[in-house]
Order: structure tokens, then sequence, then C-alpha cells
């Protein structure tokens, strides 16, 4: 056994499996709460405005893999270089990679390395990257997912090593409430909540929470309108989420958009119009209209949700390819 579990009680050792190199975990997802609270119980994280990265590393290479199991190597190929460097033989860990826009993290910026498949490309882009990594799935031959999480953090901290490129996502045990309130003073998108006992465990758990500071999620791309005067590409996206095995219209986008991401998005859209709204019936828009096949995501922040279910001030912020069209539903509280 590993020198690093040493570190660890021997009730811990004994929830410890041996188990072969997963080719695929399923990440564990937060769910969005509106309370706020302070319990030592709970680990308070950081919530990172990047994309969701997991790490799959043996002798025989590192890959590197979205949510949604999409190959990530080429995107980010400084990252699979340093934890080709890592001593740790065989492991899988969990992370985020972001970008910065100052001392913030943007997904914005981010979308120049999100859309690029190609390694010389992303090499060239000058937009820097670096790896958050909280969670440790797998090590050196043994599953670690049946562990509490306070001791796959701990095991996460002493078995990998953290540089500039890749980095160690602190938390806290304590004043929550005051964390997140600093959160938002700072512009960060809020804070991962996560009970210090949670095992971990495949899809939408209430083990781990969203404290978000501002509303934002994804949303399916269902149309776009004609553009007006000086504007190029389209005017605005028509953007829906889906409700009872239905896509519901959750209206139009027209603010958050350099010419670059008209340009580039408009030649998508075009290659998947079709004749009809891929919506559910409601109030649609008619005139100057393209309805496309609703196979495109794209992240949106807005203000607040109207009673019929539209968004008031929806801004563009970038398309994701880390959630299949088919899993964006409303986010609600739960």
């Amino acid at each position: 056994m590993s020198g690093h579990f040493d570190r660890l009680s021997g009730e811990a050792r004994e929830r410890l499996k041996r188990a072969s190199f997963p080719s695929w975990v399923p990440p564990m997802l937060a769910s969005l709460t509106h309370d706020r609270f302070s319990d030592p119980d709970w680990l308070y994280e950081r919530k990172f405005d990047g994309e969701r990265c997991l790490v799959f590393r043996r002798k025989g290479g590192v890959w590197l893999l979205s949510r949604n199991r999409k190959e990530l190597d080429d995107t980010y190929p400084e990252l699979v270089s340093a934890l080709g460097r890592q001593g740790a033989r065989e492991f899988v860990a969990d992370g985020e990679v972001v970008a910065f826009e100052g001392n913030r993290t943007s997904f914005e910026r981010l979308q120049a390395r999100m859309q690029v498949k190609d390694r010389k490309e992303a090499e060239a882009s000058g937009v820097a990257v670096y790896l958050y990594l909280f969670d440790l799935m797998y090590l050196d031959g043994h599953d670690l997912t049946g562990l509490e999480l306070a001791h796959r953090k701990s095991l996460l901290r002493s078995a990998l090593e953290f540089d500039n490129r890749i980095r160690f996502t602190a938390h806290r045990r304590h004043d929550g409430e005051g964390y997140y309130r600093e959160a938002c003073e700072k512009g960060w998108e809020g804070l991962i909540v996560k009970r210090a006992s949670s095992t971990y465990t495949g899809g939408r758990s209430r083990q781990w929470l969203k404290f978000k500071c501002v509303n934002r999620q994804e949303f399916v791309i269902g149309g776009y309108t004609d553009p007006e005067g000086s504007r190029i590409g389209f005017g605005a996206l028509l953007i829906g989420y889906h409700e009872n095995g239905k896509l519901r219209f959750a209206g139009k986008v027209g603010t958050g958009y350099d010419d670059e991401t008209l340009e580039r998005l408009a030649s998508r859209l075009a290659r998947r119009q079709r004749k009809t709204p891929p919506f559910d019936a409601g109030d649609l828009p008619r005139k100057g209209v393209h309805w496309v096949t609703p196979d495109l995501v794209g992240e949106v922040g807005f203000t607040e949700w109207t009673a019929d279910g539209k968004l008031r001030h929806p801004r563009f912020l970038g398309l994701r390819r880390d959630k299949d069209p088919e899993d964006v539903v409303r986010e609600t509280a739960r």
C-alpha cells in the first residue's frame, strides 16, 4: 500500500478498495441552494468560472476528459505535460480549468481555448490556463470514492505536486456566510459547499451545494434572429431549457458578443438551420427568425427569471461543450 495512505485513520484505510484503473468516473455535481450557512462539518471552496476537467494518469500517459467525456488533451496540452511530470504513478482527480482576467477567473476569456482542438493553435492562443484540483477518486490501485471528502482532499494534497500550472483548491471550514459575502465582493461566481464526510458519488447531490453570487446557467440554442443595422452575423440567440420532455423557450439573448463570436457562431448556426421551431408551442418570435437543430449549448448570465419563465437582461457568456443539450434544465434551488 502506498505510503500516502499512512496518514489515514484505521477506519478510513478499511474503506479503501483495491481496484483496477478506471476508464471513467461519473463526476459528482452540486445542487443549487438559496440557504447560506456556517457549519464546521462542511467545506467551503471557491466556485471557479471555468471548464470541469477529470484527470486520468497512469504509466502510459495522461488524458483529460470533460464532465460529458469529451477529450480535452489537445485543448490544454500544457496541462497534460505538467500532469505527466507528477510523482504519483496512477491517479484520477477532479478539477476545473480556468483562465484569468485580472484576479478573476473568466469563462469568456477561456472561450479562446475551449473552442480549440488543435495543440499548436492552443499553444499559440496567448491565453494561459490553470488547473485547480479539488478531489481525488483513485490512487495507486485503490478506489477512493468510498472515503470521506476530508480524507480524499488530504490524500490529494500529499500525493500530487502543485505548482503554478497545477493548483490545489483551498477550502475553509468556518464562517461560510462570511466567506460567501467575501466571494461576492471579489466578483467570484460563488462558493461550492461540500459535506466533509461525503463520499464521491456520480450525479447531482445534496452533499455538494452551490452558493451563487450571480444568476447564470446553460441553455440550449434553438434559433437566431437576423442582424439589424451595422450588426454582423446574427441579431440574437433564441434559447431554451428542457422541461417534462419538451424544449421550453426562455427568450432572446442579444448582448455579450464581440464581432469574432458573431461571425464564428453565425457560421455554425447556418449549418444547423431547419424549417420548424425546436421549442414547444408558445410565445415564439416569428419575424426575421431562423430555427436550428438544438445541439449547441450556451452559458448565459441574467438578472432574474420572469413570472412566465423568461430571462430578464440575459447576456451571452460563451458556448459550452461539456454539457449535453438533453441535460439542460432550468436550475432551481432544492
